[in-house]
């Protein structure tokens, strides 16, 4: 089969990183085809050319066998490649409609737009996707699932020719993830080519069709999904074998160090009470909308509690805001690591201090020898892939980025930390590295609060689970071997509540 789009030896270089080196990537019509590789490894900077967001340095790409130039945007648009990004690009005031044909509106006459038209074309689109939903809904009243097809319908607005969809099921459900690969088949049966990057394998061995897989900048091989298996695919990815995907360790647990009772918060925590021991992992299963999140949130004080108790170490605590909650000896790794867990514009040696300044003396007299000397062996006993301490934390990789803030939290020595989502939107090698950290903790006997979408991560690594459903704990259970998806699943979808 021929070659619809290539990608012929690109290169390109940042300040000091080589960040493509001599790379291709050739992709065939109506093909769903997997972009791999760890974090760093070159993917985004790959995309972000064939999109126009960066030119390359050196190379071409070839589209329909022709040569052609993309320098922006309104390049790649005109040649029919669009982007659905991991961080959805929406304006949440706006409708549905109007999101879907942002600066494209059909117009009657030269100054009025065509509302009917607009909002017919939309829902035309809408109903296609086989989606329930109205096309002068308001985005902001969408589900994250119902907002990620809306991105989708954007880019079938344009008739697009290639697809990129980077990291699509990240914040969906099982059953919303079945949609959407149902309507990628569609689109491929269709003759859109969709380049799929994802860390879940799974998800990679069920939809497309042939892999290219990149290490450190450069090509590794191209391999046929059907042809091919997980093992094969994670060790070209990192270049060794992994033994083990859960590298769960098992310490001596002592006395209670976390006790929540009878919390609630908002119309998502309602009445939760549990308790995380020294040396153990607590993990929180649920399906998206459950509380989860806001009942991590809550405890951190991130949001306002309406009653209930958070004790550490036996002391009940006031926590009114994030900074009675990390005196208090509680961190907090939030799934948006982008958004609240970083200050992307700061370097990389202010983020992992952002918690503890306090350490390095007062504001106007900082001890910045001290600092870099603790950022440094930071970055060294976390293996930080970053030019200097001084990069800006923007400018790394996703795995790195958690790094940076799994490091502010080690320096802060909390004795509770809560996890949310520890490893979305990393890459297998940089998971198997943020377990170990996990473990490290708990082997000096933090208590860790693991909140994850992936059950296999949950019982990989969980000592006892609490299974949450519309707001509440409905089971909490040890995880003794004999607790499997199908019993967290029914629980977490409103099954009787467990009662210990």
């Amino acid at each position: 089969m021929a070659e619809f789009l290539e990608m012929r030896g690109i290169t390109k270089r940042f300040p000091g990183v080589l960040a493509l080196d001599n790379v291709s990537l050739s992709v065939r019509k109506g093909e769903v085809h997997a972009l791999l590789g760890e974090n760093g490894a070159g993917k985004s900077t790959l995309m972000k050319i064939l999109s126009g967001a960066y030119r390359m340095d050196e190379g071409e790409i070839l589209f329909d066998g022709k040569p052609v130039e993309i320098h922006s945007s309104h390049d790649a648009q005109a040649l029919n490649i669009s982007t659905i990004y991991q961080e959805l690009n929406l304006t949440e005031q706006l409708t549905v409609a109007e999101n879907i044909f942002m600066g494209r509106q059909p117009t009657k006459g030269p100054f009025m737009v065509d509302w009917k038209g607009m909002f017919s074309k939309a829902q035309t689109i809408l109903d296609d996707l086989g989606v329930d939903i109205s096309a002068q809904a308001l985005v902001r009243d969408l589900g994250v699932a119902h907002k990620q097809m809306v991105e989708l319908a954007k880019s079938l607005s344009i008739n697009s020719r290639v697809l990129i969809m980077d990291e699509p099921t990240a914040p969906l459900t099982s059953r919303e993830i079945k949609t959407l690969f149902d309507t990628i088949r569609m689109l491929r049966s269709r003759g859109v080519s969709i380049i799929y990057i994802s860390h879940r394998l799974e998800e990679v061995m069920e939809v497309c069709d042939r892999a290219t897989i990149m290490r450190d900048g450069r090509n590794v091989t191209v391999l046929n999904v059907a042809e091919t298996n997980l093992d094969e695919i994670i060790r070209y990815m990192v270049g060794r074998e992994l033994k083990e995907k859960f590298p769960k360790i098992h310490p001596d647990i002592g006395e209670t160090r976390l006790q929540v009772d009878k919390l609630n918060a908002g119309k998502q925590v309602k009445n939760i009470s549990f308790s995380v021991r020294s040396g153990e992992i607590l993990g929180i299963a649920g399906l998206v909308g459950a509380g989860r999140t806001e009942t991590a949130r809550a405890i951190f004080g991130m949001d306002p509690k309406e009653s209930g108790t958070v004790s550490v170490d036996g002391k009940e605590v006031s926590i009114q805001h994030p900074l009675d909650a990390i005196r208090a000896g509680i961190g907090f790794v939030t799934e948006d690591r982008k958004g609240e867990g970083l200050v992307l514009t700061m370097p990389v040696s202010q983020n992992i201090t952002l918690a503890t300044l306090e350490k390095f003396g007062a504001a106007l007299r900082l001890d910045l020898g001290g600092e870099k000397a603790v950022v440094l062996d930071f970055i060294d006993k976390l293996d930080i892939k970053t030019p200097s301490h001084l990069q800006l934390a923007r400018n790394l990789s996703g795995g790195n980025q958690q790094k940076v803030v799994l490091a502010k939290w080690l320096l802060s020595d909390a004795k509770v930390i809560l996890f949310d989502e520890p490893t979305r939107g990393i890459d297998v090698g940089a998971k198997i590295e943020v377990y170990n950290i996990i473990n490290s903790l708990i082997r000096s006997g933090v208590a860790v609060v693991m909140i994850s979408s992936e059950l296999p991560e949950i019982l990989g690594m969980s000592d006892r689970v609490a299974v949450m459903h519309q707001g509440e704990i409905t089971g909490i259970f040890d995880n003794d071997g004999t607790l499997t998806q199908e019993k967290v699943l029914y629980y977490a979808t409103g099954g009787k509540k467990h009662t210990a």
